[in-house]
């Protein structure tokens, strides 16, 4: 809509008013492009899922998870734009760092800070819990098959894992904010040894063992980096420049010659994944995506912010609806529920995926192998109607995503 035509009809009205109400509740200390990132990250893992799980119905009627990048390699730069962890990461650890150091400021504790944060984290996860234990329960009772019972448990579960990794960084946020840097490159270390050691010794028992420690160290680092932004660090465009082409240059070489692999994200029957547990290259990789983030926040802060009336506007007047209020008023509505939907986007899936199964016959994109151009144009058709899906779920389950004060924030 352009700036100064007013709304005549009622819902456009309605739209209007909200979104002026949440433009003008913004304080105007706060960093817009941030959010945007935040967003945007949670946009990326949402739309990657989405794009790259699949659920075939076998024959014997029993669900199994497939990915379309096993047969159709030539997929595996989308998961260069949809693998954005490290800039939520990266984002988090700044909101953290910035939290803690304001509630320092207003005297409060550690405890208090931490069980507040920890809260927002936990709970929009309960009614998932719940709801799913419920849905398995019946499934189970009426005699559903156990490959099916286990592709589903596994999607639903999948995303805990970064709650408690997201947890366990926050619950350091005062160390870190200390000494992010010099952790960031601790971190990197620890994951690059036990690479090594993983490839020099063919995969021995020990390092398996040490996963969970790989992946909390390679989600450290941009974390930490995090930190260390909200402390003063990157004030110069050339630091984001240069995390931005060394991490670039660093992954490719990774790549090329390192023996990892392009994909950014697991590939079934894969020897090697970047992500479980993450590898140096995930981590060189979360660099470069780091710097761009840094790059891209003067653009994105102005994308979001409309134009002040000015001291010459005349008396009374009010602002109007510009596209720049339209876009942030989404940003925020999505922050308002990140976790909710980074939640709750798998179940939305699964659900039109199981409920279309009484349809008859497979539908493409949607109980068929993965392995054509016809399955990726056919999954793209029904993006939407997830969308439609999640929106629903978000409708039922984001009153819960609030804080201890009863207003929604954003967990990071």
């Amino acid at each position: 809509m352009a700036e100064g035509i007013e709304p005549r009809t009622r819902p456009t009205g309605r739209l209007h008013r909200a979104v002026l109400r949440i433009d003008a509740a913004t304080p105007p200390e706060r960093d817009r492009a941030i959010d945007v990132l935040r967003a945007l990250s949670i946009l990326g893992v949402v739309l990657g899922h989405w794009l790259v799980t699949a659920i075939v119905l076998h024959t014997d009627h029993h669900l199994i998870g497939a990915s379309p990048l096993r047969s159709m390699p030539a997929l595996t730069p989308l998961t260069w734009a949809l693998q954005p962890l490290a800039v939520f990461f990266f984002v988090g650890g700044r909101v953290a760092a910035r939290g803690y150091a304001g509630a320092r400021l207003r005297e409060v504790r550690y405890r208090p800070w931490l069980a507040r944060r920890a809260r927002r984290l936990v709970r929009p996860a309960v009614p998932l819990l719940v709801l799913w234990a419920l849905v398995l329960v019946g499934a189970a009772a009426t005699g559903a098959a156990h490959e099916t019972v286990r592709t589903l448990l596994g999607l639903v579960v999948s995303p805990l894992w970064f709650l408690l990794v997201f947890a366990a960084l926050t619950a350091a946020t005062p160390l870190l904010y200390r000494h992010g840097a010099r952790i960031a490159v601790a971190a990197c270390a620890v994951v690059a040894l036990l690479d090594i050691a993983h490839f020099a010794g063919g995969g021995p028992a020990w390092v398996g063992q040490l996963r969970e420690v790989n992946t909390l160290a390679g989600w450290l680092v941009p974390y930490c980096l995090g930190a260390a932004w909200s402390a003063g660090a990157f004030a110069r465009r050339r630091s984001a420049v240069a995390l931005l082409a060394g991490g670039t240059l660093a992954t490719a070489g990774l790549v090329l010659w390192g023996g990892y692999p392009a994909s950014m994200v697991g590939v079934p029957g894969s020897q090697l994944s970047n992500l479980n547990p993450v590898s140096l290259a995930a981590v060189t990789f979360g660099l470069a995506q780091c710097g761009g983030a840094l790059l891209l926040c003067r653009p994105l802060r102005r994308a979001v912010t409309a134009p002040s009336l000015g001291p010459g506007a005349p008396a009374g007047a009010r602002p109007r609806v510009h596209p720049a209020r339209m876009l942030w008023a989404a940003v925020a509505a999505l922050n308002l529920s990140a976790i909710t939907v980074f939640l709750w986007h798998q179940t939305a899936m699964l659900a039109v995926t199981t409920l279309t199964l009484s349809l008859g016959a497979p539908l493409p994109g949607l109980h068929t192998s993965p392995d054509t151009p016809v399955w990726a144009a056919a999954r793209c058709a029904w993006i939407p109607v997830f969308a439609v899906a999640l929106l629903a779920l978000c409708a039922a389950f984001r009153q819960v995503e609030r804080d201890a004060s009863g207003r929604r924030e954003s967990a990071a």
